[in-house]
């Protein structure tokens, strides 16, 4: 989040076993608000999606896709698309992040 704040990202949305009530997640995926972010201050890995994502989960240990970009065929947004259980269909919640804090150091 550190890192998405210092490019000038206000808001991530967090998804993933992190958000169930599963005992130990496994995982996590983010969408990040890309309004306001600065290109030039952001982690270019922030925008690498090849090889699976492979290079965010090794940094970052999750997965991270710009809010305003379509996660489907059908264009829903992410942040739409988080809500949607995987299996079911159901609708969900998940946890938004508000980066205007103090993130420490």
């Amino acid at each position: 989040m550190k890192a998405l704040k210092q490019a000038g990202c206000t808001k991530v949305y967090i998804d993933g076993s992190y958000v169930t009530r599963k005992p130990l997640p496994g995982d996590y995926d983010a969408c990040w608000d890309a309004i306001g972010v600065d290109q030039a201050k952001l982690d270019t890995v922030f925008l690498d999606f090849s090889n699976g994502r492979q290079s965010q989960k090794n940094k970052y240990e999750g997965e991270f896709f710009p809010a305003q970009c379509f996660a489907d065929s059908q264009q829903t947004p992410y942040t739409e698309f988080f809500q949607r259980e995987k299996h079911s269909g159901e609708k969900k919640g998940i946890v938004l992040l508000e980066l205007d804090g103090n993130l420490g150091s």
